[in-house]
């Protein structure tokens, strides 16, 4: 056997080289991210909130009673269905304007592009979990239910594998379709979960171009100036209208608060513990 022989990788090598690359590539890049922000001239965020499910189990008042405490003008960026395609021009926006959002991922998506799930850690985004493939949990039975949701928070899990993030999965979950049931719902509180709703959003489920989507939402905003937002990163109009809203909140006074479990390291850097209260 050659030395050329001799030094060739077997596929299963090659991929395992390969990530270990694109770990350490990730963890830099999120390294020169943070020491760049925030730049004079973005909006970047105002502050971290450590949330505790047991404290908060259940918020957004599109569905529940109770929010997160944030005050006048402040904002919650959280964006479901991925990781896609259209996840890096969501994430470039983000990093443009020095801002941190959470993801609520996939576990389908997340198990056939770990890259990406392991891109949104690197760079300081919270992960939190929004089933295996986004079926209508009320309409399938509790133990179908139960394998969506456990199925979708492993995947995410192993899509991490490997990769020094202070920011891993959180205990945040988010309904398909905001569609629970009081089983579920107790099922996700016995995991110690918090189960998240939103305050606000822009209908980006719906086809239409991002200056429409620009302004739906911007009116929406000013309504009710504060609260959890809800995007969607896999719709490409959402994607082209985000640099554009976040040069609104930014020349509007509006703030992004942070949000990550509480206890973590990244709550530990620089967190307002969240106050009992909240409306």
């Amino acid at each position: 056997m050659n030395l050329q022989q001799r030094t060739q990788l077997t596929p299963t090598a090659k991929s395992t080289v390969l990530g270990a690359a694109l770990v350490i590539l990730l963890a830099l890049g999120a390294t020169a991210h943070a020491a760049d922000c925030p730049r004079p001239g973005t909006l970047g965020t105002s502050r971290v909130l450590a949330v505790d499910p047991a404290q908060y189990p259940r918020v957004g008042t599109k569905s529940f009673p109770q929010t997160l405490p944030l005050n006048d003008k402040e904002i919650v960026l959280t964006f479901d269905d991925g990781p896609a395609a259209t996840t890096s021009a969501v994430l470039k926006a983000l990093r443009d304007e020095c801002v941190h959002a959470t993801f609520f991922m996939v576990g389908k998506g997340a198990h056939e592009m770990p890259a990406m799930v392991k891109r949104v850690a690197a760079e300081g985004h919270t992960i939190g979990h929004h089933t295996w493939s986004h079926r209508y949990l009320a309409r399938i039975g509790f133990a179908a239910a139960k394998e969506e949701i456990d199925r979708g928070i492993d995947a995410e899990n192993a899509a991490l594998a490997g990769v020094p993030s202070r920011t891993r999965t959180a205990p945040f979950f988010r309904f398909p379709y905001f569609e629970s049931t009081p089983e579920l719902l107790n099922y996700i509180q016995s995991k110690h979960y918090a189960v998240f709703g939103a305050d606000f959003w822009a209908s980006d489920w719906e086809p239409m171009t991002p200056e429409v989507q620009l302004k739906l939402l911007i009116g929406r905003l000013e309504a009710i100036r504060k609260g959890i937002l809800l995007l969607h990163d896999p719709r490409a109009q959402t994607a082209a209208m985000l640099p554009a809203f976040l040069r609104y909140l930014r020349e509007h006074g509006y703030r992004v608060v942070h949000i990550v479990p509480a206890g973590s390291s990244t709550a530990a850097v620089k967190t307002d513990p969240i106050k009992q209260g909240g409306n």
